[in-house]
């Protein structure tokens, strides 16, 4: 169990925040037109991610097990299809998918941590902080020998297990990234651009809103998160029968979803200011970052700070991407947990090469249309992968699980709590999905 409620919002927050916010988030904000995505981003955490992961936690602490055990106890226990048991199964699937590439982006933030500490940003501009990323890109042993170190951290505190690992690293960890975010927030505002950011972030430019658009804010409110992945049914697992699904689930997603903002403001406003691309997609993080401290008075030391607490809170997110896995081979086989994870981390980080080699040596190897292996596992993951776990997971909570069990683990008694949730989990969560997913496959133009 996690030795408390806020122990359990900073373990699933860390897991939420991670790179999803402060990497992910603003540079597909900058490719889909800003304001309108930053909308439409809020209108799907709020109406379909938070209903969504209400009924994963809850799926979770009913079941008490991994996902995939959890799922086939669950399914007895409703007298369902054993079909529905695929759910956990196809969670843990995309977690092994997403940390292969994870596990690459955040090994770029284990780099910069003695980039920025040696002085190497310190005074550079906008150019020259864009090749020293384009310069890691084009090194596959570099990328690949940053990727081994930051899988063999996660597996390390994985081996270890809830308390002695996890609880020990976020309690003070995760509220220093928050502060120094806060920080970075500050030089955007004192850095000239922090208007046109604003007005880019916040400003409703209805034209840019497209249907593709849509169908990234969905998949980034899962991917951020963490729903559909298996991650939080097994974090629910831990979680004490005394505590509020309800009001815990709200809280994560508030922090999430504010740390977002945060991160997108503070980096728009160092883009304006300096003449970036917006939209300039994956690296924008690590342009404009190094850019900010590069600037600062003891940059260096709080660069390499930032740097030191992204990567913990990329390694909060591993965690929970690896915890469904690992939890069902320990459980289904009975053997060690430090075994099952450096097995399944070495699988993991086999697999990430191919996602290290797609930014160099491979980067001319389309898998879907002209998407290279890397930009194919982040589609497919949390474009297609992800909302359709979260679709499935709000159709059995809402339809196949015993209402008396649902209504029991939410701690929901009044007719207009218990009508709100039926509503989401069985109407509003499932056709917000439907929706966009109709619209993907038969475009109106």
């Amino acid at each position: 169990m996690w030795s408390s409620r806020w122990l359990f919002v900073l373990a699933a927050a860390g897991s939420a925040v991670g790179l999803g916010n402060i990497w992910k988030f603003p540079y597909i904000a900058g490719e889909n037109g800003g304001g309108v995505f930053v909308v439409a981003y809020l209108f799907c955490v709020a109406l379909v991610g938070v209903p969504v992961m209400m009924a994963e936690v809850l799926m979770g602490r009913q079941g008490r097990q991994s996902p995939i055990n959890s799922m086939r106890a669950l399914v007895q226990q409703s007298d369902g299809s054993k079909a529905w048991s695929l759910i956990g199964w196809a969670g843990v699937a995309a977690g092994f998918l997403i940390l292969s590439f994870y596990s690459v982006i955040a090994g770029w933030g284990l780099y910069y941590i003695g980039q920025l500490a040696s002085g190497s940003f310190t005074g550079v501009d906008g150019a020259t902080a864009t090749q020293a990323l384009a310069a890691l890109h084009s090194n596959p042993i570099l990328m690949a020998v940053f990727h081994t170190v930051f899988m063999g951290l996660t597996v390390f505190i994985v081996a270890r297990g809830v308390v002695s690992g996890l609880e020990r690293a976020i309690r003070w960890l995760m509220p220093l990234l928050f502060i120094l975010l806060i920080v970075l927030l500050g030089y955007g505002i004192a850095s000239g651009g922090f208007a046109e950011g604003f007005d880019f972030m916040f400003g409703l430019r209805w034209e840019a809103l497209s249907v593709d658009g849509l169908l990234v804010a969905l998949g980034h409110a899962f991917f951020t998160l963490s729903i559909g992945m298996g991650a939080i049914m097994a974090y629910g697992a831990y979680v004490p029968s005394s505590v509020s699904i309800t009001r815990t689930v709200i809280t994560i997603a508030v922090l999430d979803t504010v740390v977002a903002l945060i991160a997108g403001l503070a980096i728009f406003s160092i883009v304006f200011a300096n003449g970036l691309e917006p939209g300039s997609g994956p690296g924008l993080m690590f342009v404009t970052v190094p850019l900010a401290f590069g600037q600062m008075p003891l940059g260096a030391l709080f660069g390499g700070i930032f740097f030191i607490l992204v990567s913990f809170a990329a390694i909060t997110s591993a965690i929970s991407l690896t915890e469904p896995a690992i939890a069902f081979l320990v459980e289904e086989y009975n053997v060690e947990r430090s075994r099952v994870a450096v097995s399944l981390g070495a699988a993991c980080w086999l697999l990430g090469l191919a996602s290290v080699f797609s930014f160099n040596v491979w980067s001319d190897v389309y898998v879907v249309g002209e998407k290279t292996v890397f930009d194919s596992i982040d589609y497919l993951t949390a474009n297609i992968m992800l909302p359709l776990g979260g679709l499935f997971i709000a159709l059995f909570a809402g339809y196949v699980l015993p209402k008396a069990t649902v209504m029991s683990q939410l701690g929901i008694s009044s007719k207009s709590a218990v009508a709100i949730w039926t509503a989401s989990s069985r109407v509003i969560a499932p056709l917000g999905v439907l929706i966009v997913f109709l619209y993907t496959i038969w475009p109106t133009d």
